[in-house]
């Protein structure tokens, strides 16, 4: 007997379930809220259920009562009557089930049928196009991770919690960082004066740093997730560059842990004298827990399908991304504003459902040059203010230069990082040396804190 082919297959479907969902909302409008959670009115196999489905929530939704009457009137008003199988198919609903106990397993039942559907067709326009050798491979990988996002996008449940449940977990996390005895509660940046303001950077969190073009920005991520991976705790970190190269960036690495001027370094112009150190760098970023990905050309479905690997398979702690103005969108409608607008939400929420700091750099307008940057010159969109948890500005204080006394041995650059936001904490400024040879930022050794 030949296998059947899976274009001849009945596609998944639970009918008995679509009724009892239904039938459960009938029965009692309190049902209505449960069920929403689960489904679209496209997750409905059957055209009738489906009808019936999108009248309940456009009532529901109005603030009406959906009943019987309320729903036929519905239909009628939208030429769906028929469609949604009559009154009599309605009215049959309400004796599928004994009482609205289950909507929710029904409803669950119902979408997880959906999802088959919706993978099954995903594969299968991907099947399709990869046929065709005029598609290119790579595009046709993005649009079908793209489809895939969508599909679990829509399946997040929105539901409440009392607070007795919420204050057990909270207890439990007091508990937990009072017996370690830890000196900050998130993951330390390495310089302890910004440490002491945030405690660390914490999970779930959004932190942006922002700066002008040719301030540092690259360079104080990058002492960041040099500092996080490679210290005592060795904690995992990714590195996302959609500006300079992977080799790029582990030049300035090793400059910065050999303390060999970065220009030597890229020119080959070191000395003999400079190659232990080299190697003992080098043998030190090996052994680092630290995830560089170089894709000059990403969208924010490629960062997240990046990051949710790198947080499964390498357990990353902490995500760094150089910089949010470059991150493309699949949408090319977008207007700029809503683009950005776009990807800070995302960030923000996959920093949340990976339960990890996400660090993202900005750049600032031009005119902020002039004076010392605040929260509006990041408002190429207004969302990425409202999105962050932290907000810092890198700025060089011009007076502080010429007063610094580390200023006057020509070692460093002294700069002020600027803790603008911090919805969890105290703001606040702080003074870093920034070390151009080695293209590092370094604890200011005269600040008192």
């Amino acid at each position: 007997m030949a296998s059947q082919g899976i274009a001849d297959r009945i596609p998944p479907q639970n009918e008995d379930a679509e009724k009892a969902a239904l039938g459960a909302m009938l029965i009692d409008d309190t049902a209505i809220a449960v069920v929403r959670q689960f489904l679209e009115p496209e997750d409905f196999y059957s055209t009738f259920n489906k009808r019936i489905y999108e009248a309940i929530i456009s009532l529901y939704s109005a603030g009406h009562k959906a009943d019987l009457l309320t729903i036929k009137g519905e239909l009628e008003k939208t030429g769906k009557l028929d469609e949604a199988g009559g009154i009599d198919y309605i009215a049959g609903l309400t004796h599928v089930v004994p009482s609205s106990a289950n909507a929710d397993y029904y409803a669950l039942k119902v979408q997880e049928c959906s999802l088959r559907r919706g993978l099954i067709q995903t594969a299968g326009i991907a099947g399709s196009k990869a046929y065709d050798e005029t598609n290119d491979p790579r595009l046709l990988l993005e649009e079908t991770q793209q489809r895939l996002f969508a599909l679990s996008d829509t399946r997040r449940l929105f539901t409440y919690k009392k607070v007795g449940k919420i204050i057990n977990a909270t207890f439990t996390y007091l508990e937990g960082v009072f017996n370690t005895k830890a000196e900050y509660t998130g993951i330390p940046s390495g310089f302890d004066a910004l440490d002491a303001l945030t405690s660390g950077f914490q999970k779930a969190e959004l932190i942006v740093i922002g700066a002008r073009p040719g301030m540092g920005k690259t360079a104080i991520a990058l002492t960041m997730a040099s500092n996080i991976s490679m210290g005592k705790k060795k904690t995992p970190a990714a590195f996302f560059s959609l500006e300079m190269s992977d080799q790029s960036l582990m030049l300035r690495i090793i400059s910065a842990e050999a303390k060999i001027d970065s220009q030597k370094l890229r020119t080959g112009k070191f000395d003999s004298s400079d190659i232990p150190n080299i190697w003992a760098a080098t043998d030190r970023i090996h052994q680092a827990p630290l995830y560089i990905v170089d894709m000059p050309h990403m969208t924010i479905l490629d960062i997240q399908a990046m990051a949710r690997m790198l947080r499964t398979q390498e357990k990353v702690e902490i995500i760094f991304i150089d910089y949010i103005g470059l991150i493309g969108s699949d949408n090319p409608k977008l207007a700029r504003y809503e683009l950005i607008s776009e990807v800070s939400r995302s960030l923000k929420g996959l920093a949340r459902e990976l339960d990890i700091p996400i660090v993202a750099l900005s750049q600032l307008r031009r005119e902020a040059e002039k004076e010392k940057p605040n929260l509006s010159d990041i408002r190429e969109s207004g969302s990425i203010e409202q999105d962050a948890d932290m907000v810092m500005f890198i700025n060089r204080d011009r007076e502080l230069e010429k007063t610094a006394e580390e200023q006057a041995q020509a070692e460093g650059q002294v700069v002020q990082l600027i803790l603008a936001k911090n919805r969890n904490g105290p703001v606040g400024t702080i003074n870093l040396t920034f070390l151009k040879p080695f293209t590092k930022f370094a604890p200011y050794a005269g600040d008192k804190h």
